[in-house]
């Protein structure tokens, strides 16, 4: 099963060079191009870097997975899943059609719900995909709506293509509501503020899939977006000040609540929650230098994320427990993985020479060169983040190796190599990258900076520039005062219960009280109007057809009769009306199903002499035959059953009749009145002249069923044929007394 990840990584690692030098590898299949949509696959530099990220780690945790989860019930399900899941992400990063980015944006959400809950036998793990699918789901139903309109705008579904639209779309009054759709498509995806509370509740999830999703896949999808649309929407204060605030709040938010967790995973949630804020923020600044860090942080982030979340896994594989207030010195017995989760703690908390000291100098230097008038606010509020997750990187990534070992670890041993490789592989990389900058800068974040910003960006990443300047300052001290933070901090139960007293007014706790309305109204809408009964059904059916009809007869104006033109009454069709208004007093009146059956073919008998007599005689026949045949079907299935039981009140009785009535009149109203409008006949006359040419035959009304709504006529005998099958079926059917029971 790894060696499918590793062989597309390998595939795609392939095109690297071509990607590189700028190029992009383009692929158009027709899907339904009636409609603008087609399967167009585009590889650029961003698509490259997120296809490696998917793919690399991916086998990562395919490997790891496999003795993770080695025993597991469910082992084949999980990997069915996380495959589902692998080949959605990467549609999604390949999609040059907006239709198609929707579809496999929807599969991620999908497939996630399924990894996310995969302990399903444990309620908080069904409450957390539920979360996790409602969240995500709804940014899902606004993103449609925004691609749609962007198509509407600009003429075209194929993403490279509106980039050539971008005047005409700025400058739509519509521009707002476009971004605002997306907006949401993407916050919600990608957790942040106030939607970011699924992503802690997913940790549920086994940690194979925590590190997947939550490092370089499904939560930066929102970011993927928001990088893919940046050439063709960026650039407006609409699109910098929103993004700004959101990811600014998100960040700060997210790295102060990391310090009060004593969860692992938890911690690594609530930083990663911080990770997305600061590209959401970078995304938002625009200019070239934010553009750059945003390209290289991601490549930082997934590298040591996805390393701690894999060192989480190794130690609560061995241990039984996440709790950094229980763990010290496990470097004595996990030496390996402690050098992994020092690798990566290092790199979070931007240590020279790791490539996350790479990232957070590009970061306080695109806050450097943000708006004039906001400079040293948005680098505060970089600088207060940061220093945030350095400590929150050690607790994690040092606290549980550190310090003395407790008693009942100290005969813990090494998992298999297949636990242990991956989370250092990935740690070497983010220390490898960070020694050979300029290299990545080359191969990889140029080609992706340059997608985003939509011309060449002239990256050169170094580890020295040649001078101490206020970026190497502001890094040092970012360092220094999150070790301080980190050794001044003391997470405890007690803590985290005064973070969690506020809970009352959090983001969760508000959107999950008007979800409770929301449901406490669909409760009640569900029970008005979809109640069960079929009597239900059509008494609503029926009642919103008459208004229609009422009301398109009101502003149609007066109906003009002229009675001189009525064909007079004869005595056979008196005759032939009484006998039907008869029996339907026996319908509606009898307590006999039987003869409520009788009835009921004598209604439709009279309905074939009034086609006799206004010469019909085929569809007199048709009728004929299907009360016929029905009446026999009916006797053979009712004949067993009991009467009627009359469950409906008087006063619904009434309501019916007067609804019934009224029904009949509207329609009456309606034939009369088709009587004095002038005859259109270019269906008819079609008819006529294309059936014996076109259809090979002479008899039109057949070779309209047969031919010419030929797939109609299929589908209806496709529904008969199942209510044949059912109807047997019934008649067959011999249930034991206990199953009648």
């Amino acid at each position: 099963m790894p060696l499918v990840p590793t062989g597309i990584f390998a595939y795609y690692l392939g095109y690297l060079p071509n990607i590189a030098e700028g190029s992009a590898v383009v692929q158009h299949i027709k899907w339904v191009p009636t409609l603008g949509v087609n399967f167009d696959l585009r590889l650029d530099g961003l698509s490259m870097l997120f296809m490696l990220l998917i793919t690399g780690i991916g086998a990562g945790i395919f490997f790891y997975a496999r003795t993770y989860l080695r025993g597991h019930p469910y082992f084949d399900r999980f990997f069915g899943y996380l495959f589902l899941f692998m080949t959605a992400m990467m549609g999604l990063v390949l999609s040059d059609n907006m239709l198609l980015l929707f579809i496999f944006w929807e599969l991620t959400s999908i497939s996630s719900f399924f990894l996310i809950g995969f302990n399903n036998d444990q309620a908080a793990s069904r409450k957390s995909a539920m979360t996790a699918l409602t969240i995500t789901g709804m940014g899902g139903f606004f993103l449609l709506a925004g691609l749609i309109l962007l198509a509407n705008i600009a003429g075209t579904y194929q993403i490279s293509e509106l980039i050539e639209h971008r005047e005409q779309i700025l400058n739509h009054q519509s521009y707002p509501l476009v971004l605002l759709f997306i907006f949401l498509g993407a916050f919600t995806k990608s957790a942040q503020f106030p939607f970011h509370f699924w992503l802690p509740g997913a940790m549920k999830a086994p940690t194979p899939v925590s590190a997947y999703l939550h490092s370089a896949t499904m939560v930066k999808a929102g970011i993927y977006l928001l990088a893919r649309f940046f050439p063709i929407l960026g650039g407006t204060e609409l699109w910098s000040y929103p993004l700004m605030i959101v990811g600014g709040l998100t960040m700060l938010f997210a790295a102060i609540h990391s310090l009060f967790r004593i969860d692992l995973k938890s911690i690594l949630a609530y930083t990663t929650i911080s990770a997305l804020g600061i590209l959401v923020f970078l995304l938002g600044l625009g200019s070239k230098e934010a553009i750059i860090a945003a390209s290289v942080f991601i490549l930082v982030h997934a590298l040591y994320k996805a390393t701690l979340f894999l060192v989480t896994g190794i130690i609560d594989h061995e241990t039984g427990t996440r709790d950094i207030t229980k763990l010290s010195g496990l470097r004595k017995v996990l030496l390996p993985v402690a050098i992994a989760a020092g690798l990566a703690a290092l790199s979070c908390a931007g240590l020279p020479l790791t490539f996350g000291f790479i990232g957070k100098d590009l970061i306080y230097e695109a806050t450097l060169h943000g708006p004039s008038n906001l400079i040293w606010i948005l680098t505060g509020f970089a600088v207060a983040t940061n220093i945030c997750l350095v400590a929150a990187g050690f607790m994690a990534g040092i606290k549980p190796f550190f310090g003395k070992l407790p008693d009942q670890f100290s005969k813990l041993h090494l998992p298999y190599p297949s636990m242990w490789i991956p989370p250092l592989v990935l740690a070497s990389l983010g220390l490898l990258f960070g020694i050979f900058p300029g290299y990545v800068g080359k191969w990889f974040s140029m080609a992706t900076a340059d997608a985003i910003f939509g011309t060449e960006t002239q990256m050169k990443l170094a580890i020295w520039h040649g001078s101490f300047n206020t970026v190497l300052i502001l890094s040092l001290i970012t360092l220094a005062v999150g070790t301080l933070l980190y050794l001044a901090n003391k997470p405890s139960t007690k803590k985290l219960g005064l973070i969690e007293q506020f809970n009352g007014i959090s983001a969760q706790n508000i959107l999950t009280r008007y979800s409770n309305d929301i449901l406490r109204f669909s409760n009640w809408y569900t029970n008005l109007l979809h109640n069960g009964f079929l009597r239900s059904y059509l008494l609503k059916i029926i009642v919103f057809a008459e208004i229609l009809l009422i009301y398109k007869l009101w502003v149609s104006g007066p109906i003009l009769i002229d009675y001189d033109n009525l064909t007079p009454l004869t005595i056979y069709e008196v005759a032939v009306v009484i006998i039907l208004l008869g029996a339907l007093v026996i319908v509606v009146t009898t307590p006999s199903r039987l003869t409520s059956v009788v009835a009921m073919s004598v209604i439709g008998y009279c309905i074939c002499l009034m086609y006799v007599f206004y010469s019909a005689p085929d569809l007199a026949m048709t009728q004929f035959s299907i009360d016929t045949l029905s009446t026999v079907l009916f006797v053979l299935v009712l004949y067993k059953l009991p009467g009627f039981l009359n469950l409906a009140s008087a006063k619904q009785r009434y309501r019916d009749t007067v609804v019934a009535l009224g029904f009949g009149i509207i329609l009456s109203i309606i034939a009369l009145k088709v009587m004095y409008e002038p005859i259109q006949t270019q269906t008819s006359d079609f008819y006529g002249e294309n059936a014996y040419i076109m259809a090979k035959g002479k008899n039109v009304v057949n070779l309209i069923l047969a031919d010419f709504r030929g797939i109609d006529t299929m589908f209806e005998t496709v529904v008969l044929g199942i209510a044949a099958l059912g109807v047997y079926s019934l008649l067959k059917l011999r249930l034991k007394s206990s199953e009648k029971e």
